[in-house]
């Protein structure tokens, strides 16, 4: 078993190199460092590697499954930690994940919409999301297919209980980097013409999508937000 100061010293050695290569790939492009978010996507690490990578300065934390979201939220509800759903929800558990996150990232449906516009307002709160869009095309994928999502907006737009962020997407599994740019650019060329005529309320200044592998090419094509999983724990055991 890793001692703490290895496993703090290799995280911080980790995190520091992707935010170095995120304002590389960021300035490549002419755009600010730091207008893009890193979330470090937790689901592989266990709560103690969590509270180590708090503690060298990551506060943005992702899960993909509701029920390891509630555990490690309420395991670390001491630290100064911003949740976020990064993976499929169903409607029978959104009660329960709405009060520890601060942006769930993958609304694909509009009865899933429409059940947590409820639990918000049950809750007293308002929840914000983003639109997952498949723009990969891949059957085994969640989101809204990109030509479903004009005309669900205005609907969206009616639930007071939602606030709309942006967009998320995830890239094809096959096809490397360039394919994965290729569902990148779809996904900010589907926002940019969705923004021309976006209803009122309505913000789609995020875009959530690059994971370890391709972050630099999401940059490259518009990302707001990257989704980093193994390359930040990379040389951890857990």
């Amino acid at each position: 078993m890793a001692s703490d100061e290895f496993v703090r010293d290799r995280l911080a050695r980790n995190l520091a190199a992707i935010r170095q290569q995120i304002a590389e790939a960021a300035l490549r492009c002419g755009r600010r460092p730091e207008t893009i978010k890193l979330v470090a996507v937790t689901k592989y690490v266990n709560v103690e590697v969590i509270r180590h990578l708090v503690a060298v300065g990551c506060y943005d934390l992702g899960e993909s499954r509701p029920q390891e979201l509630w555990q490690k939220a309420a395991a670390t509800a001491d630290l100064p930690v911003r949740w976020h759903m990064v993976g499929h929800l169903q409607r029978n558990k959104v009660r329960r994940t709405l009060p520890v996150i601060a942006l769930l990232h993958s609304l694909d449906s509009l009865r899933l919409a429409e059940e947590i516009d409820k639990q918000s307002a049950a809750l007293g709160c308002r929840t914000a999301v983003l639109l997952e869009v498949n723009t990969s095309g891949e059957a085994a994928k969640h989101g809204l297919a990109p030509q479903e999502v004009p005309e669900l907006l205005p609907r969206l737009a009616a639930l007071k209980n939602l606030e709309i962020r942006g967009l998320m997407c995830m890239a094809a599994l096959e096809g490397g980097v360039e394919t994965a740019r290729a569902n990148f650019a779809a996904l900010r060329t589907l926002r940019d013409r969705l923004q021309a005529a976006c209803p009122p309320g309505v913000c789609l200044d995020e875009l959530s999508m690059g994971m370890s592998g391709d972050y630099q090419a999401a940059i490259a094509e518009g990302a707001t937000i990257v989704r980093i999983g193994s390359a930040l724990f990379e040389g951890i055991t857990h």
